[in-house]
């Protein structure tokens, strides 16, 4: 709260966080909302009336209630009770104690053993073949951290294998969120980014990964104040260069959708996706509109905090961009792989901040379009 930085954590003590949960549910001006990364991703799309939407995961009778008609939950995936996740939000300048939050978020506390575990994994991809999609989400690793590391070995690699049997041809978008654990985000780096075709992140996550997997910048202890775009930009490069997809190494992955508050960068393998400069657009107008709960954006309530110039890189390839407002999406390019950057208009007084990151991709990825010859 004291940085702002959107975080989430695994509370282990079952009967005390039921206790919280219960007050909290019970609380008159409680509000309950449809939660989880991968539900809130379904229900972004879902809004599109032509989209039709599978939802794998345990989902309880109130979330039943809550989501969207265009989302469908096979028999399977349903459980008598629900999974809570607590989430506390704040405002810019809000106090607790000796801290004040120089910018609004959220934290986020759960006892979800049944996400943790992957429970709907083998459910899902058996459904898949009916469903026929033409885009798979996946969510809900970082959840893993509640499980012992035994555990955790076995399931990444039942994980991976699942997301093998995935059709060929079918691209597969993975969320990552908040971790702690860096063997287990290591881990994930090595196995599981190679089998999916595309990542969404934010700053916490990208900074964790680097320093977890030995990358770039992986010195730098935490951002300071807004993440510099060219740590950022090496970073990305580093993720698609050592594990993404090239000639010499049997990797699938090929695009990242990367957000922080004031700004966002797509970055694709050439070759691979199309109309990602309007795709970044279309995140970080979401952004700006979700987080006000307005239909467009409402000029009077945001504000453009990107940065006006910056380098593209911290290595030998960075070149100066100065932000032009009539071409606000910028791009550039480095070996083979393009950079989209753009700014957002970030909401001055967010209505609510959780479930953003999962807007942003969830756009992101509807307007992407992706070559079929992969």
């Amino acid at each position: 709260m004291g940085k702002g930085a959107a975080a989430e954590r695994f509370f282990s003590d079952k009967e005390t966080f039921h206790d919280i949960a219960q007050v909290a549910s019970e609380f008159p001006g409680a509000q309950h909302y449809v939660g989880g990364n991968a539900a809130l991703i379904g229900q972004k799309f879902a809004a599109n009336s032509d989209l039709k939407v599978l939802l794998c995961g345990p989902v309880g009778p109130k979330l039943h209630e809550l989501l969207d008609d265009n989302v469908f939950v096979p028999p399977e995936s349903l459980q008598e009770v629900d999974e809570f996740h607590l989430i506390l939000e704040y405002q810019s300048g809000e106090e607790w104690g000796q801290l004040k939050a120089p910018h609004a978020n959220r934290f986020i506390f759960s006892h979800d053993l049944s996400n943790g575990a992957m429970n709907m994994l083998e459910v899902f991809v058996s459904s898949l073949e009916e469903f026929q999609p033409d885009l798979v989400v996946l969510s809900g690793l970082h959840m893993m951290e509640g499980q012992s590391k035994e555990l955790q070995r076995k399931r990444l690699l039942e994980v991976v294998t699942s997301i093998s049997d995935i059709p060929t041809g079918i691209p597969v978008h993975l969320e990552l969120a908040s971790m702690t654990n860096r063997e287990l985000m290591s881990s994930i780096v090595h196995q599981v980014f190679p089998a999916v075709t595309s990542l969404g992140l934010n700053e916490q996550e990208l900074l964790f990964l680097t320093q977890s997997a030995s990358g770039p910048h992986s010195s730098l202890s935490s951002w300071n104040g807004v993440p510099d775009v060219g740590i950022v930009s090496d970073i990305l490069f580093w993720i698609l260069k050592e594990h993404g997809k090239s000639k010499s190494r049997a990797s699938d992955l090929t695009r990242i959708h990367f957000h922080t508050l004031v700004y966002h960068i797509l970055a694709t393998v050439d070759g691979h996706w199309a109309n990602q400069l309007a795709a970044v657009a279309a995140g970080a107008r979401v952004a700006g509109t979700q987080a006000c709960a307005t239909e467009t954006i409402d000029t009077s309530r945001v504000s453009l905090r990107a940065p006006r110039e910056f380098m593209t890189s911290h290595s030998e390839a960075g070149s100066r961009i100065v932000l032009n407002p009539n071409k606000p999406v910028v791009e550039w390019y480095r070996e083979g792989i393009s950079f989209y950057f753009t700014p957002v208009l970030v909401c001055k007084d967010p209505i609510r901040t959780v479930g953003l990151g999962d807007a942003i991709s969830a756009e992101g990825l509807f307007y992407s379009e992706v070559h079929s010859h992969y």
